[in-house]
C-alpha cells in the first residue's frame, strides 16, 4: 500500500470531496479521484459512498481512517527526526483563529517567530467560525471557549480586555444615558459562532444598528461613527477611537490554544505551541499597555 494514496484518502475523508481535498493535496480533482480509485482497487474495498452531497466514508473507510491517521503521524515524526530536533524550526504550520486574534495579534507573533526560524512557513486561517482540527483544517486553533471533547490538548493562553469605544471627536459619553440614539456596532446576531462573542447583554447594549461577522469590519464601522465593544489590543490600530465608560463596562475573555493530542510526541510541535503561547501573551500585554499609556498621556480615559 502506497503511503501517498493513504494521504489522499485522508484528504478526501476530512473534506468530503475531491474538489475540496485537491488544494491541500496539491493535485487536481481528477488526480485525487484516480488515487482514491487506485487505493480502493488495491484493498478490494469501497472506501467512500459517492453522492451529490460529496464523499462519505463507508464502514470499511471508517475502519481504515484511524490506521491512516496513525501512518500520517508516524510519517510526520520520521520527517521531523530526519530534520533533527535541535536548531531552528522549519516546515509548514497552519494556525486557525477568530479574526480578532488573526488580524491584530497573530501577524506580529508570526513575523517574530519566523524572523528567528526562517525555514518556518506560517499560515494564518482567519474564519468567523470554529476551525476543525479533526478535519486537519489547521495544526493549531485559537479558541475563545475550550472544547469539551475530542483527542485534543488545550492550553489557556491569556485573558484579554474589551471596552466600549467610539471616535474621540464624538460627543462625550459620561453616563449610559448618553448612549441613547447612538448607532451600536456589533456582531450579526444569528452569526455569533461562540457565546463568548455575545457582548451586547453584558455591556447593556441594544441590538446593533451596524453589524458584521468580522471584527475588522466592526472596527471600520466604529471609525465612521457609533459605539461598540472593542478588544483593547485592537485600539492601537485605530488611534481615532477611544474607550468610554471604563468604570461601568469592562469585559474579560480568554484565548485557548488547541492542538491534536498526537502532537504531544512531536518536539517540533511542542516548541511551536510554546512559542505561540508566549508570543500571544506578550503581544496582548504589549498592546494593552500601549492603550493604557496613550490614555494616561491624555490625562484621563477618553470620554468623547
Amino acid at each position: 500500500m502506497d503511503w501517498d494514496d493513504l494521504r489522499v484518502f485522508l484528504g478526501v475523508a476530512r473534506t468530503g470531496g475531491l474538489s475540496a481535498a485537491a488544494p491541500g493535496l496539491r493535485m487536481d480533482p481528477a488526480t485525487v479521484g484516480r488515487r482514491v480509485a487506485r487505493l480502493e482497487q488495491a484493498l478490494g474495498l469501497a472506501l467512500f459512498l459517492k453522492g451529490p452531497g460529496g464523499y462519505a466514508l463507508t464502514e470499511a473507510g471508517a475502519r481504515l481512517l484511524p490506521h491512516a491517521e496513525a501512518a500520517e503521524e508516524a510519517a510526520r515524526l520520521a520527517a521531523e527526526a530526519g530534520r533533527g530536533g535541535a536548531g531552528g524550526l522549519s516546515g509548514q504550520v497552519r494556525i486557525g483563529a477568530p479574526d480578532g486574534c488573526a488580524n491584530f495579534l497573530l501577524p506580529q507573533v508570526a513575523a517574530r517567530l519566523r524572523a528567528v526560524n526562517p525555514g518556518l512557513e506560517i499560515q494564518i486561517l482567519a474564519l468567523p467560525r470554529m476551525v476543525s482540527l479533526s478535519r486537519r483544517e489547521a495544526d493549531f486553533a485559537v479558541t475563545l471557549t475550550p472544547p469539551d471533547g475530542g483527542r485534543l490538548v488545550v492550553r489557556k493562553v491569556s485573558e484579554y480586555r474589551l471596552h466600549l469605544a467610539q471616535r474621540r471627536d464624538a460627543p462625550p459619553v459620561r453616563t449610559p444615558e448618553d448612549l441613547r440614539g447612538r448607532p451600536v456596532v456589533g456582531y450579526i446576531p444569528d452569526m455569533i459562532f461562540d457565546r463568548a462573542l455575545d457582548y451586547g447583554p453584558e455591556a447593556g447594549l441594544p441590538p446593533p444598528a451596524l453589524a458584521s461577522n468580522a471584527v475588522a469590519v466592526q472596527l471600520m464601522l466604529l471609525r465612521q461613527g457609533g459605539v461598540g465593544v472593542v478588544h483593547d489590543f485592537a485600539l492601537p490600530f485605530a488611534p481615532e477611537l477611544g474607550r468610554i465608560l471604563t468604570d461601568r463596562v469592562s469585559l474579560r475573555r480568554a484565548y485557548f490554544l488547541v492542538r491534536h493530542d498526537a502532537d504531544r510526541r512531536s518536539e517540533r510541535m511542542n516548541r511551536i505551541a510554546a512559542a505561540l503561547t508566549e508570543g500571544l501573551r506578550a503581544e496582548i500585554a504589549r498592546l494593552e499597555a500601549e492603550v493604557a499609556l496613550t490614555e494616561a498621556s491624555r490625562g484621563r480615559d477618553v470620554e468623547g
